[in-house]
């Protein structure tokens, strides 16, 4: 049987809607709007004589032909992204081509991106790059995402990792005048007596803080009545005398430089795993991200 070029389009149109399970996202990928892939839908399941999705205003949900269908299409269609990013491969650099969505840690995307974006974008101005900034722990493919960005240790298992920089220090910093006024901890216990702006993580949980000095290790809930989940947020407010903050030490170098931010408890600062790169193994590498692990590794902004 011969298919020709509109069931096609609409065979992919209902791959995205059944992986995705939601007509917001499905049309992020495609990049049509979400009423425009319902209607598609539609006229597929007319054309069709059959009914591939249950849909109301809370789910979306495949019908048993929905399931078979999407069980028959799935590596075929993974196999057809393969064989087109075999053929970008054998594009010049500059002509490379495609767009590549970025799910990524919000240190990640100011650490390791926005370094390396720039030349990215000179050596491959036709590949699109889209990066969603988020501290939640998505899954990067159900949020739609070729791949996402983490810290090591936090990577899903049933993901592909590659390593992007070298681990990270972790340091407490307070500005000059609110070290002054209430004094210099010594040791983590002393953050007893401080104001501290906690961390809240992607899962809603508050991150204690670690320390390690020597073989001791502690991990502290530390006191603190403001609670931020952005860097750039809590940095201010720590230059401003808010409290003491606890970054990975290359978010606070310049403001350190500057005389804005001290480090305090420098002997107990620990390292952290570094960021990590992951996507899913049964899939081939789009050529763009390829392209721009290599520059990452290239350039190694955080080291590596």
């Amino acid at each position: 049987m011969r298919i020709n070029r509109t069931e096609l389009a609409d065979l992919g149109t209902f791959l995205a809607i059944a992986r995705h399970r939601s007509f917001r996202r499905a049309g992020l990928e495609l990049g049509v709007s979400a009423s425009a892939l319902s209607h598609a839908l539609k006229a597929m399941e007319a054309r069709l004589g059959v009914r591939l999705i249950n849909r109301t205003s809370r789910s979306v949900t495949l019908t048993a032909a929905g399931e078979d269908l999407l069980a028959s299409l799935d590596a075929p269609f993974a196999a057809i992204g393969s064989a087109l990013d075999v053929l970008n491969r054998h594009r010049e650099p500059m002509k490379a081509t495609g767009r590549i969505r970025l799910n990524v840690l919000e240190h990640a995307s100011t650490l390791l991106l926005a370094p390396v974006l720039p030349l990215f974008h000179e050596r491959h101005p036709h590949v699109e790059v889209d990066v969603r900034v988020s501290n939640d722990l998505l899954d990067v493919v159900d949020a739609g995402a070729d791949a996402g960005i983490r810290y090591g240790g936090t990577v899903p298992q049933d993901m592909v990792a590659q390593r992007l920089s070298a681990d990270l220090r972790w340091v407490v910093v307070g500005a000059p005048a609110y070290l002054d006024r209430l004094g210099t901890p010594e040791h983590p216990r002393d953050l007893a007596a401080h104001r501290c702006l906690r961390i809240r993580l992607g899962d809603d949980s508050l991150y204690r803080w670690e320390f390690e000095r020597a073989d001791e290790q502690i991990a502290i809930d530390v006191p603190g009545v403001v609670t931020i989940d952005n860097t750039q947020f809590a940095i201010s407010v720590a230059a401003a005398g808010g409290g003491l903050a606890y970054f990975p030490q290359p978010c606070v170098e310049s403001a350190i430089a500057r005389g804005e931010l001290r480090v305090v408890l420098a002997d107990w600062a620990p390292s952290g795993p570094g960021f990590h790169i992951y996507y899913p193994g049964r899939r081939q590498l789009p050529t763009g991200l390829r392209l721009l692990i290599d520059l990452i590794r290239e350039m190694q902004p955080v080291g590596l």
